[in-house]
């Protein structure tokens, strides 16, 4: 029974692998949805909402390689791509509301991009582009408009731009969330402290649970070797402290480097830490010091997260380190699912053989696929 749950733990690795060598590190990166909100002077509202048209279409994975979503949508017929296109157009109907007074307002949709020279000569291929969007009639003596987009959609960086009375504002929205009533009339209140801090302490845990598989595959690598805590708060400190520096320094304009560069790098973290598991059952004098290390790539992995969202330009430096709370809370997270699946047998004979090294090459594995695909795009 303990060795069958442990094993159950390495068919959940081993299911992220499989689908990690499927996408390619060319697969566009959105982490969030940016949407746009415009209010035009003639009374009509456009929504241009930025996302993976290509892969939405055909109800895959945003990760999936981009030259496979074009060939998989090129040789479908023309009657079965007017199809798509039409049930692509419905779900963007069915799954975002703009609501004037909070009543949800009809519009058509389009994508833009499709069919021009955008999309066909771009170095990222795609068929329908990036861009859907959906425009509708703003209701007569309308006071107050709302966005929302269902949890189908990444986190949405949303920014209202209304024409008619020269005012724009941003916010940025959790999956699923419905935004803050923009008034027409009077000054736009701007979300409080405690509501801006809890927005950006969630992003930070979503970062890592459930969207940083990379972060969590090196977090899970660290746990693996060490059958102790004293080892393994040396390591979870040392990183901890090393991407904290690294995300601060980056998002307030100290250090700069290429996320081309980072993120390959962050996958070769993931192997490297892995393979030492399998080499040693021992913490090497200077793992720390590598995890430190290794720590500040992965800080700057999450500031570029962070940046592409943007900060809000009161209480940055509040909003930093509640966002960074939050990935300290998405990591201790990982570890109690792995010490909640291990802490009873880890001293177990065969907890090494077993357990450790088939995990370890599968997290090997992993990132050795991740920093080859990562790298083919520099």
């Amino acid at each position: 029974m303990q060795r069958l749950s442990c094993l159950s733990f390495i068919a959940g690795l081993t299911l992220i692998f499989l689908s990690s060598v499927i996408p390619h590190a060319d697969a566009h990166p959105l982490t969030f949805t940016a949407t746009t909100l415009t209010l035009k002077t003639d009374n009509t509202f456009e929504v241009d909402l930025q996302y993976d048209l290509d892969a939405l279409a055909l109800g895959v994975s945003i990760t999936t390689d981009d030259a496979e979503l074009v060939q998989t949508l090129e040789a479908l017929p023309m009657i079965e791509f007017n199809t798509t296109l039409e049930r692509l157009r419905r779900l963007f109907e069915r799954r975002v509301r703009v609501r004037f007074d909070g009543t949800p307002i009809p519009f058509t949709v389009d994508f833009p991009d499709y069919g021009t020279t955008q999309t066909t000569t771009a170095e990222i291929p795609t068929v329908l582009g990036l861009t859907a969007r959906l425009v509708g009639n703003i209701p007569e003596n309308s006071q107050t408009v709302e966005f929302f987009a269902s949890r189908a959609f990444a986190s949405v960086h949303l920014t209202i731009v209304d024409e008619i009375r020269n005012r724009e504002v941003r916010m940025v929205l959790e999956q699923g969330a419905r935004s803050t009533p923009f008034e027409f009339s009077g000054q736009y209140e701007e979300p409080g402290r405690n509501s801006v801090a809890q927005q950006y302490f969630w992003l930070g845990v979503q970062h890592i649970v459930p969207n940083g598989f990379d972060h969590i595959l090196f977090v899970v690598g660290l746990f693996l070797l060490s059958l102790k805590i004293r080892p393994l708060v040396m390591q979870v400190t040392a990183f901890t402290l090393a991407h904290a520096l690294t995300l601060t320094a980056a998002v307030l304009g100290f250090v700069t480097l290429s996320p081309q560069l980072v993120e390959p790098l962050i996958a070769a973290s993931v192997a490297y830490i892995a393979i030492e598991n399998i080499v040693t059952d021992k913490l090497t004098p200077w793992r720390p010091f590598v995890v430190f290390g290794f720590g500040l790539l992965h800080g700057l992995g999450f500031a570029n997260s962070l940046s592409a969202l943007g900060l809000p330009d009161q209480e940055r430096l509040f909003v930093l380190v509640m966002f960074n709370a939050g990935i300290e809370i998405g990591q201790l997270a990982v570890i109690a699912a792995a010490a909640a699946t291990f802490g009873w047998y880890r001293n177990k004979s065969w907890y090494r053989p077993w357990i450790v090294i088939p995990a370890s090459a599968v997290i090997a594995t992993t990132g050795i696929i991740w920093a080859i695909q990562r790298a083919s795009g520099l």
